[in-house]
């Protein structure tokens, strides 16, 4: 951002403003925060993801996510990086609210950590259960009957011999 002081505002011949004619700001116009490192753990963490999703180098503690560049699909990523980096999960609109590193690092301070359950590994001797998404298709089909919403319909062209169990099986 920006600010240029004029005495008037340049138009076109219709009384519009004229932003070919807007002069371009100096230095001096531009506004800058002074570089002040991180103070702790939690904000050199930030520090370190946010140089890596911005491609920024020099990131400071008083320094604006959005303002770096960053936007709403960095943003997921962040947050993404933050769980598994931090063990902490934010809310979006945690980090729209409270885009500067400091207030971003004081949140995540007072969260409370949230560590994912491990992945085990699941038996495959008996059938799998069904997904959420299976479920949900199950219950709808209960609900109004058979639907072409969900139906995918396709033709494949075989070549070679085929086995029946097999192909029988796979669907």
């Amino acid at each position: 951002a920006a600010f240029v002081g004029l005495a008037q505002l340049p138009l076109t011949p219709n009384g519009k403003l004229d932003r070919k004619a807007l002069p371009a700001p100096d230095a001096q116009a531009v506004v800058t925060r002074a570089y002040a490192p991180p103070q702790n753990a939690i904000e050199q963490a930030l520090v370190t993801i946010w140089a890596e999703l911005l491609g920024v180098e020099k990131i400071g503690r008083h320094d604006h996510f959005f303002e770096l560049g960053g936007h709403s699909l960095l943003a997921v990523r962040l947050l993404s990086r933050l769980q598994s980096a931090l063990s902490v999960a934010l809310p979006l609109t945690t980090l729209f609210a409270q885009p500067e590193l400091s207030a971003l690092a004081g949140i995540i301070a007072r969260s409370e950590l949230q560590a994912l359950p491990a992945i085990t590994p699941v038996s495959r001797e008996a059938p799998l259960g069904v997904s959420f998404a299976q479920q949900r298709l199950w219950f709808l089909s209960q609900l109004e009957g058979v639907s072409a919403s969900y139906h995918v319909p396709w033709g494949v062209r075989l070549s070679g011999t085929l086995d029946r169990a097999a192909w029988r099986k796979s669907l």
